[in-house]
């Protein structure tokens, strides 16, 4: 008899041999005390910690305007929004957080999901299912969520190597001048914290009759003028065709979207079964994402202090001799290369030195890339990251060669130069 359990936790012991196994911490969160938090050990007595994990970028999540405004609908509207969008789930906190979506992204329509994954899945698939051989062109490091909305469809995948141009329009090439072609990317990369040559893309797409898709989850808030992401920062965002974003990384708050011309919005309204069949996110969180998403475009203050302290960052890791993967984004990779030391390193440095970063394996890198990834906030503040670096340089012995490259100075922010 096939045990369903052994073979299961064979697979789980698998993971464990690997140092794959993803251990989660009972994190207690505190508005107030942010980016501390408390956590019980393993003798169940209680420490505090830094949390340099979070991707609450701009620490909206405890803005306190943001939280009255979500106390308050959830009070006036109820705890959830108790159906489908068709089926009583469209409230007026939808319908404006929408508007304000749209209007950020300076597209006619957006559409909201439960999250940004979602909808990846659903857009990317709905439009796949519905165009008549519609060829996917994706860059080779997406995201698992737009992986996983071409893979839930027959349809013909082509991979162009990371940020290549030549080699996507060598592929753009290869295809007959009026198939359905779709160019699915990312605006700033999540692990290697590359940004993509929107421009560039957006040009080929033009010339061979392409659709975009771009996903800007860690863009949004981030960069531009008023935060709506790379595209705005590159005055790009009419030549762009779907923009996907997030509510709950820079926003501070919960779902995703996608941002669109009304036709392919009531397109996938009208055809995406991930949307249609989906309860609706809850008034209170359309309302607390609709206020945290009007402060960040009045404050770009806010960036800059947190571009700020990007900088203080990379600046105190190569103090430290801590190697880290430099590139024009935010996001801070401190290479490890071996799974089981990543989880040890990380280990150390929570019991050790209170600093929590989780171990980055595969498969969300390659096997012999895992890393530890810092996510910096607005609200670290210069005693944070020197408490990080030095204890960095302690448990990894301080014998790595740190880059020298040259930073800008200090107040400028990262990655706001040339696409």
């Amino acid at each position: 008899m096939f045990s369903y359990d052994s073979f299961l936790a064979g697979k789980i012991q698998q993971l464990k041999d690997a140092g794959s196994y993803r251990y989660f911490l009972e994190v207690n969160k505190s508005a107030q005390h942010f980016p501390h938090f408390y956590y019980l050990n393993n003798e169940r007595v209680q420490r505090s910690a830094v949390n340099w994990c979070s991707n609450d970028y701009l620490c909206m999540s405890t803005h306190e305007e943001v939280i009255g405004k979500l106390s308050h609908t959830a009070y006036k509207s109820g705890t959830g929004s108790s159906g489908t969008r068709n089926i009583s789930g469209t409230t007026i906190y939808h319908k404006e957080l929408e508007t304000t979506l749209a209007r950020w992204h300076k597209k006619e329509a957006a559409l909201l999901f439960n999250g940004a994954y979602a909808a990846n899945v659903t857009t990317l698939q709905t439009l796949a299912k519905n165009i008549p051989g519609l060829i996917f062109i994706s860059d080779e490091h997406n995201h698992a969520s737009i992986i996983e909305g071409m893979r839930g469809c027959k349809n013909e995948k082509k991979i162009f190597r990371h940020n290549d141009t030549v080699h996507l329009e060598e592929i753009l090439q290869s295809i007959p001048a009026d198939h359905p072609k779709l160019i699915v990317f990312e605006s700033v990369y999540s692990m290697s914290g590359t940004i993509s040559p929107v421009k560039e893309i957006a040009a080929l797409a033009k010339q061979f009759n392409a659709l975009t898709y771009i996903d800007e989850v860690h863009g949004v808030g981030l960069y531009g003028d008023t935060g709506a992401g790379i595209l705005e920062r590159g005055d790009l965002q009419t030549e762009i065709d779907i923009v996907n974003g997030t509510l709950s990384k820079a926003i501070g708050v919960f779902g995703g979207y996608i941002a669109a011309s009304s036709v392919v919005i009531d397109f996938v309204r009208s055809y995406g079964s991930g949307f249609i069949f989906t309860t609706s996110l809850p008034p209170a969180i359309c309302s607390a994402a609709n206020k945290s998403i009007q402060l960040i475009q009045q404050n770009a203050g806010w960036r800059n202090e947190f571009h700020r302290n990007v900088l203080l960052l990379r600046r105190a890791l190569q103090e430290n001799d801590v190697v880290f993967n430099q590139n024009d984004s935010h996001i801070t990779a401190v290479p490890v290369k071996d799974a089981n030391r990543c989880r040890q390193v990380a280990n150390e440095l929570l019991e050790k030195q209170g600093v929590y970063l989780q171990p980055i394996n595969f498969p969300t890198v390659p096997v012999g890339e895992e890393c530890l990834r810092i996510i910096i906030t607005a609200r670290h503040q210069p005693k944070h990251i020197n408490h990080l670096a030095h204890s960095l340089n302690k448990i990894l012995n301080g014998h790595n060669q740190a880059y020298r490259t040259e930073l800008p100075a200090i107040g400028t922010p990262i990655g706001e130069g040339e696409e």
